[in-house]
């Protein structure tokens, strides 16, 4: 039904997971974004692949790095990692035509509050739940009910107006939002081939991000609520799911 190279999106996402751990390990206080960036930029160089939000949005950085109430999209610049910034690493490319996508959130060296340390946890098991409900048959929408059950029941939000998505040949496709809650609109059932990024977006306590006016790119929250941020691309298949990303849980 999908006409895919997978040994080729199983190739964009090596890449692109090597990319994101190699950065996240690189995090210290008193780098800058910038000089983290040029780590994912020289990977990708190495690996012959190219940037996919340069490449299909002109977006002013090679990856997406986002901090504390910064929860996506993100510009790597002058602002230096200070220690406890909570900081996400989202990490997509596309190689032979091929896109994959990726992020994973650590933090810079002591952690402020042992709230920060379960935030991230809970945005990592989050996505386990979603990634749970995948595979062929199912409703896209199950995937935002199983996250939003297991955020919830830790004492969590979920950011309502980001998503996860579709893709393949295309940075962002069908299903255009998975979202982290249950949406009766996302009804679309899971076909086999299909290709999908499942990402969570945890908070403390706030639900919308809004979009920066000053540099039109960053979305963050509205009460400074840090967000953490997982994410793999899998493919489905007849019983579950094929994660092209991996890993996590052995870092």
């Amino acid at each position: 039904m999908f006409d895919y190279d997978y040994d080729a999106l199983r190739e964009i996402g090596r890449i692109v997971a090597r990319a994101r751990d190699e950065m996240a390990r690189a995090v210290t206080p008193g780098m800058t974004t910038k000089e983290l960036d040029a780590i994912g930029q020289r990977i990708l160089k190495e690996e012959g692949a190219a940037s996919a939000p340069i490449t299909m949005y002109e977006f002013p950085g090679y990856t997406c790095i986002s901090i504390n109430e910064v929860a996506a999209h993100g510009i790597p610049g002058k602002e230096v990692i200070k220690d406890g910034d909570i900081v996400n690493v989202d990490v997509s490319a596309v190689k032979d035509g091929y896109y994959a996508d990726t992020g994973r959130t650590v933090i810079a060296g002591t952690p402020k509050s042992p709230e920060h340390v379960r935030l991230v946890e809970v945005s990592l098991t989050s996505l386990e739940a979603g990634l749970s409900k995948v595979k062929a048959g199912t409703k896209v929408n199950q995937i935002g009910k199983a996250i939003y059950a297991d955020v919830r029941k830790n004492g969590f939000t979920v950011i309502r107006n980001l998503a996860g998505h579709g893709l393949g040949r295309t940075l962002h496709g069908e299903p255009e939002t998975i979202s982290n809650y249950y949406s009766r609109e996302e009804n679309d059932i899971l076909k086999v081939g299909q290709v999908i990024a499942v990402e969570t977006f945890v908070s403390t306590k706030d639900e919308i991000v809004y979009q920066s006016e000053e540099d039109g790119w960053a979305l963050f929250t509205p009460n400074d609520s840090p967000v953490s941020q997982f994410e793999h691309t899998v493919i489905v298949t007849e019983d579950g799911y094929e994660v092209l990303t991996g890993t996590f849980r052995e870092e």
